[in-house]
Protein backbone atom coordinates (compact mmCIF):
# COMPACT_ATOMS: atom_id res chain seq x y z
CA UNK A 1 0.00 0.00 0.00
CA UNK A 2 1.91 3.27 -0.92
CA UNK A 3 1.21 6.86 0.30
CA UNK A 4 -1.40 8.11 -1.52
CA UNK A 5 -3.55 4.54 -1.33
CA UNK A 6 -2.61 5.14 2.86
CA UNK A 7 -3.70 8.46 2.59
CA UNK A 8 -7.25 7.68 0.94
CA UNK A 9 -8.16 4.78 3.34
CA UNK A 10 -7.57 6.89 6.29
CA UNK A 11 -9.73 9.52 4.88
CA UNK A 12 -12.57 7.17 3.71
CA UNK A 13 -12.47 5.39 7.49
CA UNK A 14 -12.42 8.50 9.04
CA UNK A 15 -15.76 9.73 7.44
CA UNK A 16 -17.39 6.40 8.35
CA UNK A 17 -16.33 7.02 12.24
CA UNK A 18 -17.36 10.36 12.05
CA UNK A 19 -20.91 9.49 10.40
CA UNK A 20 -21.32 6.36 13.33
CA UNK A 21 -20.30 8.52 16.24
CA UNK A 22 -22.90 10.92 14.97
CA UNK A 23 -25.72 8.70 14.12
CA UNK A 24 -24.90 6.42 17.52
CA UNK A 25 -27.29 8.51 20.43
CA UNK A 26 -29.84 5.97 19.52
CA UNK A 27 -27.55 3.03 20.38
CA UNK A 28 -26.73 4.74 23.75
CA UNK A 29 -30.42 5.56 24.75
CA UNK A 30 -30.84 1.79 23.99
CA UNK A 31 -29.16 0.74 27.15
CA UNK A 32 -30.05 3.76 29.01
CA UNK A 33 -29.42 2.99 32.76
CA UNK A 34 -31.52 3.43 36.06
CA UNK A 35 -31.44 6.08 37.88
CA UNK A 36 -28.48 5.66 40.86
CA UNK A 37 -30.34 4.27 44.05
CA UNK A 38 -27.42 3.79 46.08
CA UNK A 39 -24.74 6.10 47.85
CA UNK A 40 -21.78 6.82 46.83
CA UNK A 41 -22.51 4.58 43.51
CA UNK A 42 -19.46 4.59 41.05
CA UNK A 43 -21.66 3.08 37.97
CA UNK A 44 -19.38 -0.38 38.86
CA UNK A 45 -20.92 -2.76 41.15
CA UNK A 46 -23.63 -4.43 39.15
CA UNK A 47 -24.33 -6.09 42.74
CA UNK A 48 -26.98 -3.60 42.86
CA UNK A 49 -27.22 -2.84 39.52
CA UNK A 50 -28.22 -5.87 37.90
CA UNK A 51 -30.48 -4.32 34.82
CA UNK A 52 -27.91 -2.36 34.29
CA UNK A 53 -25.44 -4.63 33.39
CA UNK A 54 -27.93 -6.75 31.78
CA UNK A 55 -28.72 -3.90 29.13
CA UNK A 56 -25.06 -3.48 28.59
CA UNK A 57 -25.21 -7.47 27.93
CA UNK A 58 -28.13 -6.78 25.10
CA UNK A 59 -26.45 -3.96 24.13
CA UNK A 60 -23.66 -6.48 22.37
CA UNK A 61 -21.08 -6.74 25.17
CA UNK A 62 -19.48 -10.21 24.95
CA UNK A 63 -17.58 -10.29 27.64
CA UNK A 64 -17.01 -7.63 31.49
CA UNK A 65 -13.82 -7.74 33.32
CA UNK A 66 -13.81 -8.13 36.69
CA UNK A 67 -11.52 -8.54 39.53
CA UNK A 68 -11.25 -10.96 42.71
CA UNK A 69 -13.83 -10.36 45.39
CA UNK A 70 -16.65 -11.18 43.64
CA UNK A 71 -19.80 -12.41 46.33
CA UNK A 72 -22.33 -13.92 43.43
CA UNK A 73 -23.29 -13.27 40.22
CA UNK A 74 -26.66 -13.85 37.72
CA UNK A 75 -25.84 -17.10 35.69
CA UNK A 76 -27.06 -14.91 32.43
CA UNK A 77 -23.77 -12.78 32.54
CA UNK A 78 -21.13 -14.92 34.26
CA UNK A 79 -19.93 -16.88 30.79
CA UNK A 80 -19.02 -12.95 30.08
CA UNK A 81 -16.91 -12.07 32.59
CA UNK A 82 -13.10 -11.94 32.44
CA UNK A 83 -11.88 -12.49 35.95
CA UNK A 84 -8.76 -10.86 35.71
CA UNK A 85 -5.34 -10.30 38.26
CA UNK A 86 -2.75 -8.78 35.81
CA UNK A 87 -1.10 -6.96 38.89
CA UNK A 88 3.15 -7.64 38.98
CA UNK A 89 2.39 -8.56 43.32
CA UNK A 90 -0.32 -10.78 42.51
CA UNK A 91 0.18 -13.64 45.08
CA UNK A 92 -0.93 -17.27 45.11
CA UNK A 93 -3.50 -17.04 47.49
CA UNK A 94 -4.76 -14.02 45.09
CA UNK A 95 -4.77 -15.92 42.36
CA UNK A 96 -6.48 -19.09 44.16
CA UNK A 97 -8.87 -17.16 45.04
CA UNK A 98 -9.80 -15.41 41.62
CA UNK A 99 -9.47 -19.15 40.34
CA UNK A 100 -12.36 -20.01 43.02
CA UNK A 101 -14.44 -17.11 42.36
CA UNK A 102 -14.16 -18.26 38.74
CA UNK A 103 -14.84 -21.24 38.98
CA UNK A 104 -18.36 -20.80 41.69
CA UNK A 105 -19.92 -18.34 39.07
CA UNK A 106 -18.90 -19.83 35.79
CA UNK A 107 -17.18 -16.97 34.49
CA UNK A 108 -15.59 -17.02 30.87
CA UNK A 109 -11.87 -16.79 31.63
CA UNK A 110 -8.92 -15.75 34.26
CA UNK A 111 -6.52 -13.71 33.10
CA UNK A 112 -3.51 -13.97 34.83
CA UNK A 113 0.59 -13.23 33.75
CA UNK A 114 2.42 -16.40 32.77
CA UNK A 115 4.07 -17.33 35.95
CA UNK A 116 0.26 -18.13 37.52
CA UNK A 117 -0.94 -19.98 34.62
CA UNK A 118 0.17 -23.42 35.70
CA UNK A 119 -1.36 -22.67 39.28
CA UNK A 120 -4.69 -21.47 37.21
CA UNK A 121 -4.84 -24.28 35.18
CA UNK A 122 -4.98 -26.84 37.92
CA UNK A 123 -7.25 -24.96 40.02
CA UNK A 124 -9.89 -24.56 36.98
CA UNK A 125 -9.50 -28.03 35.63
CA UNK A 126 -12.51 -29.69 35.73
CA UNK A 127 -14.91 -26.55 34.49
CA UNK A 128 -15.59 -24.66 31.62
CA UNK A 129 -13.50 -21.36 33.02
CA UNK A 130 -10.32 -20.86 30.32
CA UNK A 131 -7.40 -19.59 31.56
CA UNK A 132 -6.04 -16.29 29.56
CA UNK A 133 -2.57 -15.38 29.63
CA UNK A 134 -0.27 -12.05 28.05
CA UNK A 135 2.60 -12.48 25.92
CA UNK A 136 5.26 -9.61 25.70
CA UNK A 137 3.32 -7.53 28.35
CA UNK A 138 2.94 -4.97 28.68
CA UNK A 139 6.02 -3.01 26.96
CA UNK A 140 5.41 -5.34 23.17
CA UNK A 141 9.32 -4.78 22.94
CA UNK A 142 10.47 -8.35 23.57
CA UNK A 143 11.95 -10.25 20.59
CA UNK A 144 9.81 -12.29 17.97
CA UNK A 145 11.05 -15.53 19.11
CA UNK A 146 10.65 -15.03 22.66
CA UNK A 147 6.92 -14.10 22.58
CA UNK A 148 6.67 -17.67 20.30
CA UNK A 149 8.64 -19.19 23.12
CA UNK A 150 6.48 -17.69 25.71
CA UNK A 151 3.12 -18.64 23.88
CA UNK A 152 4.47 -22.14 23.63
CA UNK A 153 5.05 -22.41 27.23
CA UNK A 154 1.98 -20.99 28.49
CA UNK A 155 -0.17 -23.00 26.33
CA UNK A 156 1.83 -26.15 27.57
CA UNK A 157 0.88 -25.30 31.35
CA UNK A 158 -2.68 -24.64 30.58
CA UNK A 159 -3.35 -21.24 29.00
CA UNK A 160 -6.57 -21.14 26.18
CA UNK A 161 -5.94 -17.88 24.84
CA UNK A 162 -3.15 -15.51 24.52
CA UNK A 163 -3.06 -11.36 24.74
CA UNK A 164 0.32 -10.38 23.14
CA UNK A 165 1.13 -6.78 22.86
CA UNK A 166 2.56 -5.32 19.51
CA UNK A 167 6.01 -4.29 18.56
CA UNK A 168 5.15 -0.92 19.29
CA UNK A 169 8.19 1.08 18.28
CA UNK A 170 8.20 -1.02 14.84
CA UNK A 171 5.05 0.07 14.16
CA UNK A 172 5.71 3.77 14.95
CA UNK A 173 9.02 3.06 12.89
CA UNK A 174 7.09 2.16 9.50
CA UNK A 175 8.22 -1.82 9.87
CA UNK A 176 4.56 -3.24 9.13
CA UNK A 177 6.22 -5.99 7.83
CA UNK A 178 8.30 -6.40 11.21
CA UNK A 179 4.70 -6.17 12.62
CA UNK A 180 2.90 -8.19 11.14
CA UNK A 181 6.06 -10.80 11.19
CA UNK A 182 5.73 -10.36 15.08
CA UNK A 183 1.64 -10.77 15.38
CA UNK A 184 1.64 -13.62 12.51
CA UNK A 185 4.10 -15.76 14.78
CA UNK A 186 2.23 -15.56 17.98
CA UNK A 187 -0.77 -16.13 15.85
CA UNK A 188 0.27 -19.28 14.65
CA UNK A 189 1.86 -20.51 18.12
CA UNK A 190 -1.46 -19.98 19.60
CA UNK A 191 -3.87 -21.44 17.32
CA UNK A 192 -1.22 -24.88 16.87
CA UNK A 193 -1.87 -25.14 20.48
CA UNK A 194 -5.34 -24.66 20.41
CA UNK A 195 -5.56 -20.91 21.90
CA UNK A 196 -7.13 -18.06 20.51
CA UNK A 197 -4.97 -15.02 20.25
CA UNK A 198 -5.98 -11.16 20.86
CA UNK A 199 -3.41 -8.13 19.51
CA UNK A 200 -2.95 -5.41 21.79
CA UNK A 201 -2.00 -2.25 19.78
CA UNK A 202 -1.52 0.08 23.08
CA UNK A 203 -3.72 2.76 20.75
CA UNK A 204 -3.09 5.49 23.41
CA UNK A 205 0.69 5.53 21.86
CA UNK A 206 -0.16 5.42 18.18
CA UNK A 207 -0.77 8.25 15.33
CA UNK A 208 -4.42 8.07 13.63
CA UNK A 209 -2.39 6.49 10.58
CA UNK A 210 -0.57 3.91 12.74
CA UNK A 211 -3.41 2.72 14.58
CA UNK A 212 -5.01 1.84 11.10
CA UNK A 213 -1.92 -0.12 9.91
CA UNK A 214 -1.42 -2.23 13.19
CA UNK A 215 -5.33 -3.12 13.12
CA UNK A 216 -4.55 -4.04 9.22
CA UNK A 217 -1.38 -5.83 10.35
CA UNK A 218 -3.42 -7.81 13.07
CA UNK A 219 -6.09 -8.85 10.70
CA UNK A 220 -3.74 -10.29 7.89
CA UNK A 221 -1.52 -11.96 10.65
CA UNK A 222 -4.85 -13.91 11.45
CA UNK A 223 -5.59 -12.63 14.67
CA UNK A 224 -9.00 -13.59 16.50
CA UNK A 225 -9.15 -9.72 18.59
CA UNK A 226 -7.84 -6.81 18.31
CA UNK A 227 -7.44 -5.03 21.58
CA UNK A 228 -6.93 -1.51 22.58
CA UNK A 229 -4.73 -1.09 25.41
CA UNK A 230 -3.17 -3.32 27.88
CA UNK A 231 -4.45 -1.10 30.70
CA UNK A 232 -0.48 -0.53 32.25
CA UNK A 233 0.23 2.75 29.53
CA UNK A 234 -0.63 6.79 29.83
CA UNK A 235 -4.46 5.99 28.09
CA UNK A 236 -6.41 3.31 27.73
CA UNK A 237 -9.75 2.70 25.54
CA UNK A 238 -11.46 5.38 23.97
CA UNK A 239 -15.04 5.19 21.97
CA UNK A 240 -13.28 6.62 18.60
CA UNK A 241 -10.68 4.01 19.01
CA UNK A 242 -13.01 1.18 19.33
CA UNK A 243 -14.66 2.43 16.13
CA UNK A 244 -11.51 2.97 14.02
CA UNK A 245 -10.80 -0.57 14.60
CA UNK A 246 -14.49 -1.65 13.47
CA UNK A 247 -14.13 0.26 10.59
CA UNK A 248 -10.57 -0.95 9.72
CA UNK A 249 -11.13 -4.66 10.30
CA UNK A 250 -14.48 -5.64 9.56
CA UNK A 251 -16.92 -7.48 11.16
CA UNK A 252 -15.15 -11.02 11.81
CA UNK A 253 -12.89 -9.95 13.98
CA UNK A 254 -13.29 -9.27 17.67
CA UNK A 255 -12.55 -6.31 19.21
CA UNK A 256 -11.88 -5.85 23.30
CA UNK A 257 -12.16 -2.29 24.94
CA UNK A 258 -9.68 -2.25 27.68
CA UNK A 259 -7.64 0.37 29.49
CA UNK A 260 -9.23 2.62 31.40
CA UNK A 261 -13.38 1.72 31.24
CA UNK A 262 -13.75 2.76 34.93
CA UNK A 263 -17.68 3.34 34.49
CA UNK A 264 -20.80 1.83 33.40
CA UNK A 265 -20.98 4.82 30.86
CA UNK A 266 -17.63 4.21 29.54
CA UNK A 267 -19.04 0.61 28.95
CA UNK A 268 -22.04 1.95 26.96
CA UNK A 269 -19.71 4.24 24.80
CA UNK A 270 -17.48 0.94 24.11
CA UNK A 271 -20.43 -0.97 23.21
CA UNK A 272 -22.60 1.29 21.01
CA UNK A 273 -18.74 2.10 19.01
CA UNK A 274 -18.72 -1.92 18.32
CA UNK A 275 -16.65 -3.55 21.21
CA UNK A 276 -17.50 -7.48 21.64
CA UNK A 277 -15.75 -7.94 24.81
CA UNK A 278 -15.05 -5.07 27.75
CA UNK A 279 -11.92 -5.42 29.42
CA UNK A 280 -12.64 -2.75 32.97
CA UNK A 281 -9.91 -1.16 34.51
CA UNK A 282 -9.73 0.16 38.41
CA UNK A 283 -11.97 -1.55 40.91
CA UNK A 284 -14.16 -3.27 38.06
CA UNK A 285 -16.48 -5.81 40.18
CA UNK A 286 -19.11 -7.61 39.24
CA UNK A 287 -20.98 -7.83 42.25
CA UNK A 288 -24.53 -9.53 41.04
CA UNK A 289 -27.18 -11.14 42.85
CA UNK A 290 -30.03 -13.35 40.47
CA UNK A 291 -33.07 -11.04 39.62
CA UNK A 292 -32.11 -8.29 42.10
CA UNK A 293 -30.45 -6.20 44.61
CA UNK A 294 -27.89 -7.53 47.17
CA UNK A 295 -28.58 -5.60 50.80
CA UNK A 296 -24.65 -3.42 50.43
CA UNK A 297 -22.15 -3.95 48.36
CA UNK A 298 -18.79 -5.02 49.79
CA UNK A 299 -16.07 -2.61 50.11
CA UNK A 300 -14.12 -1.94 46.42
CA UNK A 301 -10.89 -3.53 45.79
CA UNK A 302 -8.76 -2.47 42.89
CA UNK A 303 -7.94 -4.33 39.60
CA UNK A 304 -5.55 -3.82 37.45
CA UNK A 305 -6.82 -4.96 34.12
Amino acid sequence: MDSEQLEQLIQSITEEILLHLGGSAGAVRAVDFLDIACPDCNERCAQLCVHKTQRVVEAGAARISAGAGVSSVDAGIAHLIDHTLLKPDATRDQIRTLCEEATRFGFASVCINPWNVAQAAELVRGSAVKVCTVVGFPLGATLPQVKIYETDESIKLGAQEIDMVVNIGALKSGLDDVVESDIRGVVEASHRGGAICKVILEMTLLTIEEKIRGSIAAKNAGADFVKTSTGFSSGGATAEDVSLMRAVVGGDIGIKAAGGVRSLEDVKKMVAAGATRIGASASVKILEQARGAAAEPPAARPSAY
